[in-house]
């Protein structure tokens, strides 16, 4: 069981949980109805991730045996045979295109625009897996659109307006944590003096200045999302005193890639680093604050 899990890349699917943002900036989470449409969302975006991650693992395989790391993946390790592989994802494409349909009820007006969200990710990530993850930015810049797209679902299966400004953190927040992840594989190809050629276009000084330059548009856009008359609005002005909490777990961030020198993607970082997890659940707790308590 745990070797088919690592397949479909379970842990990958906190990535998802950007399709509960609407839901969360606007003040909805109890609403039972709209949390019920997201956890369908988040369902069918997984599961089109997996099929990608497989997609993958499968094109990547003999690159993937000479890793260090990803040579223990279930494809490249052998665990599991390429057949058995491609059965899986054709059961989760089939299984991804059922629920979409099915969620024509649920969706109703913004039915085909959450039904093209899910087909263009698929395409997109198509095209970065074959080709385009090899062209430095455009990688970059895919999979921060990748999660812009998670947050687009979200809004579309509730209904629910999403601000320019977060859809824009939402890009240069995973901007950040894509080029952690290039400055990550570059330092591995400094120690084992193996490159690939998806890091060609970068080296440590560009991902320095281009982390340092992320890390720094995401509190702005923070800042000013907080400061957008609609959030003001739509919580209380102290709400501006959370972007304490962010500042905090991007130093931190930062800390641990350019101080300290962690390899790691970024995933793993903040599954990791009990900061940053303090930090989230300090600034979720704050959030909710000033949901339910506005006086």
């Amino acid at each position: 069981m745990i070797k088919y899990l690592k397949l479909l890349r379970v842990e990958q699917w906190i990535k998802n949980l950007f399709v509960f943002v609407p839901l969360f900036f606007s003040g909805n989470i109890t609403n039972f109805d709209l949390l019920a449409k997201s956890i369908f969302a988040f369902i069918i975006f997984s599961l089109a991730a997996s099929s990608i991650y497989i997609i993958n693992d499968y094109s990547d395989i003999e690159s993937d045996r000479k890793h260090p790391e990803k040579r223990r993946r279930p494809l490249a390790s052998g665990v599991i045979s390429k057949e058995t592989a491609l059965l899986i994802l054709a059961a989760l494409i089939i299984l991804c295109i059922i629920l979409v349909f099915c969620g024509a009820q649920y969706f109703h007006h913004n039915f085909w625009k959450f039904a093209t969200i899910i087909g263009f990710y698929f395409v997109m990530n198509l095209a970065y897996t074959f080709k385009l993850k090899h062209v430095a930015i455009i990688d970059v810049s895919i999979i921060s659109l990748g999660f812009v797209l998670r947050v687009l679902a979200g809004g579309y299966a509730t209904g629910i307006f999403i601000s320019q400004w977060a859809i824009l953190l939402t890009f240069i927040l995973a901007l950040v944590l894509a080029i952690g992840k290039r400055r990550g594989e570059l330092i591995n190809a400094q120690i084992s003096g193996k490159t690939r050629k998806s890091l060609d276009g970068y080296n440590v000084q560009f991902a320095d200045i281009a982390l340092s330059i992320s890390c720094t548009l995401a509190i702005v856009c923070y800042l000013m999302f907080t400061l957008s008359p609609e959030v003001q609005h739509r919580f209380h002005p102290r709400v501006f005193y959370t972007v304490i909490f962010v500042v905090f777990a991007i130093l931190r961030y930062l800390q641990q890639t350019l101080v300290y020198n962690k390899t790691e993607s970024p995933t793993k970082i903040i599954y990791r680093d009990r900061y940053i997890q303090i930090t989230l659940v300090l600034w979720v707790a704050a959030f909710l604050l000033q949901i339910y308590y506005k006086k």
